[in-house]
C-alpha cells in the first residue's frame, strides 16, 4: 500500500498512460483507460492506494485539474464564434438541466417508498422522500466538463455540435448551482420547519454565482495585465497556472465555486485579450497528464461496497437522469431550431457526471441526519461510478455521429506506436 502522495501520483500517471493506450486499441477514448487505471489502484480492488490518500491527501490534485479544465471550457466561449449558436445554447442549457431535475425528482418520488432505508418513521413524504428527491434531482442537472473536454481534445473534434456542447456545459454548472441551492434550502426547511426564510432561496445562489463571476473576471484582468509584460511562452504558462491556482484557492477559501470562477476567467480572457491563444496553447501541452491524474483519481474512488449498498437505486437515478437530459435537450433544440444532429445527439453527450456531483452531495450531508446521509452519499456515488464507466464511449459515439471527427485513427495512431 502506497502512503506517499508523490509516489502515488507518479504510479497513477504511468498506469493511466498504458491503460489509455489499451483503451485506444479497443477503439475507446483514453479517458476510459484512465478510469480503469484508477479502479485497479483503488482501495476497494487491489488496495494499492489507501482510502485516506484518495479521499483527502490527493484532493489538491483534483482541485488543480478541475481549475484547468474549467478555464479551458471558459476559453471555448468565444463570443464571435458562438453568437450564431447563442439561442440554441441558452435554450438547451435550461431545458436539459430542467429535464434531468424533473425526471429524477419524479422517479425518486415514485420509487423511494419501496426502499425502507429512506423511511424516517414520521411523515415520510415531507421529511424524507421529498427532500431527498429534491436534492438528488438538483444534483442530477450537472454535467461533468472534464470527460467531455478530454474526449474533444483527444479527437480534435470541431464544428457546431462541439461548440454547442461546450457552451451548454459551461453554462450548466451555473444552472446546477442555482437548482442545488434552492433544493437544499427547501429540503432543509422541510426537515426543520421554520428555520429557513424564503428569501434565502434566492439570496444564496445569487451571491455565490455573482461573487464567483467577480472573482473570475478579476483574475482574468490580472492575467491580461501580467501578460503585457511577458513574451516567452514558458513564462505565459507560468503566470496562467499561477492565476488559476490563486483563483481556485480563493474560491475554496470563500466558499465560492472554483469551477465557475475559472470558467469566467477563461471566458474573460478569450473575449477581451488580443493574442489570447497564447494564454491557452501552453495548457494544451499539459492537458494529457492533467486528464490522466483527474480521471485516475475519479476511478480510484470506486468502492465495491458502495456499489453493493447503492444497488438498484443508483441504476434508477442513472436511467432517469439520462432520459431527462435527452428529452430536455431535444425540446430545447426543437424550440431553438437547432441542426438535426444537435437535436438528436446532444442530450446523450451531456451524460458525463463526476466532480461537481460529488462535491454537491458532500455539501448536502449536513441537511440529513445519519444513517440517511450516509445512504444518500452511497447511492449518488454509486450512480456516478456507473456513469463514469458508461459516458466516455457515449460522448465519442455522439461526436462521431455528428460528423465532427475528421479521421479518428489519425488522432489516436501516434500514441499507439
Amino acid at each position: 500500500m502506497i502512503q506517499n502522495p508523490l509516489l502515488a501520483v507518479g504510479i497513477m500517471m504511468l498506469l493511466a498512460f498504458w491503460m489509455g493506450r489499451a483503451a485506444n486499441a479497443a477503439n475507446l477514448p483514453r479517458v476510459s483507460g484512465y478510469l480503469v487505471a484508477g479502479i485497479l489502484l483503488s482501495p476497494s480492488l487491489f488496495g494499492i492506494l489507501p482510502k485516506e490518500l484518495v479521499n483527502f491527501k490527493l484532493q489538491v490534485m483534483t482541485d488543480i485539474s478541475l481549475g484547468i479544465i474549467a478555464y479551458s471550457i471558459g476559453g471555448s466561449l468565444d463570443y464571435r464564434r458562438l453568437k450564431h449558436l447563442g439561442k440554441s445554447i441558452l435554450w438547451i442549457t435550461s431545458t436539459q438541466a430542467s429535464g434531468a431535475f424533473i425526471a429524477t425528482l419524479a422517479t425518486l418520488l415514485l420509487v423511494l417508498p419501496f426502499f425502507p432505508g429512506f423511511s424516517t418513521g414520521t411523515d415520510d413524504f415531507l421529511r424524507s422522500y421529498l427532500p431527498i428527491s429534491l436534492v438528488i434531482g438538483a444534483i442530477s442537472a450537472a454535467t461533468a466538463p472534464g470527460a467531455v473536454l478530454a474526449i474533444i481534445s483527444e479527437l480534435k473534434a470541431r464544428g457546431p455540435f462541439t461548440s454547442t456542447l461546450l457552451g451548454v456545459i459551461a453554462l450548466d454548472d451555473a444552472v446546477t448551482i442555482i437548482f442545488f441551492a434552492i433544493a437544499a434550502t427547501v429540503a432543509h426547511s422541510l426537515i426543520n420547519p421554520g428555520t429557513v426564510k424564503l428569501l434565502k432561496m434566492v439570496e444564496i445562489p445569487a451571491t455565490e454565482i455573482g461573487l464567483s463571476g467577480i472573482l473570475g473576471a478579476s483574475c482574468g484582468s490580472a492575467l491580461k495585465l501580467m501578460g503585457r509584460f511577458i513574451h516567452r511562452k514558458e513564462a505565459i504558462l507560468m503566470i496562467t497556472l499561477g492565476i488559476l491556482f490563486t483563483a481556485t484557492g480563493l474560491a475554496i477559501i470563500f466558499d465560492l465555486s472554483p469551477i465557475l470562477t475559472n470558467m469566467v476567467t477563461g471566458c474573460f480572457v478569450i473575449n477581451t485579450q488580443r493574442g489570447h491563444h497564447n494564454f491557452f496553447m501552453g495548457l494544451e501541452q499539459i492537458e494529457e497528464p492533467i486528464f490522466g491524474i483527474f480521471f485516475a483519481l475519479a476511478g480510484a474512488h470506486l468502492d465495491f461496497m458502495v456499489m453493493k449498498v447503492a444497488g438498484v437505486l443508483s441504476i434508477v437515478i442513472l436511467i432517469s437522469r439520462l432520459v431527462g437530459k435527452q428529452l430536455g435537450a431535444l425540446i430545447g433544440a426543437k424550440i431553438s431550431r437547432a441542426p438535426e444532429k444537435i437535436t438528436r445527439y446532444l442530450g446523450l453527450a451531456l451524460f458525463p457526471q463526476a466532480g461537481v456531483t460529488i462535491g454537491l452531495i458532500l455539501a448536502a450531508q449536513d441537511i440529513f441526519s445519519e444513517p440517511l446521509a450516509e445512504i444518500l452519499l452511497n447511492v449518488v456515488v454509486g450512480s456516478v461510478i456507473l456513469n463514469e464507466i458508461i459516458s466516455p464511449p457515449l460522448v465519442k459515439f455522439c461526436l462521431r455521429k455528428a460528423g465532427e471527427i475528421a479521421t479518428i485513427g489519425r488522432h489516436t495512431a501516434p500514441e499507439m506506436k
